[in-house]
């Protein structure tokens, strides 16, 4: 796992436990924000403002972004 997954699994975990949920051990580029991980638009909100604090990066400045992947690939561009 690259330094930018270690991130994201590290964030997508803070905001699942911020919301009361279990963390998750890994994350795979297949797996949708909502319909694997539940989120809500409030925590892809929060995922969003996180993500940008760490990274410096909007990942829904250009559009919705779905899947853990996608994530990814807006980071390493």
């Amino acid at each position: 796992m690259n330094e930018r997954s270690n991130t994201i699994l590290k964030i997508v975990n803070e905001v699942l436990e911020e919301s009361g949920r279990s963390p998750v051990c890994e994350l795979l580029d297949t797996q949708h924000l909502k319909v694997d991980l539940d989120f809500d638009s409030l925590d892809l909100a929060v995922l969003t403002v996180k993500i940008e604090a760490e990274t410096g990066i909007d990942v829904f400045a250009d559009g919705i972004v779905e899947t853990v992947g996608q994530i990814c690939a807006k980071l390493e561009r």
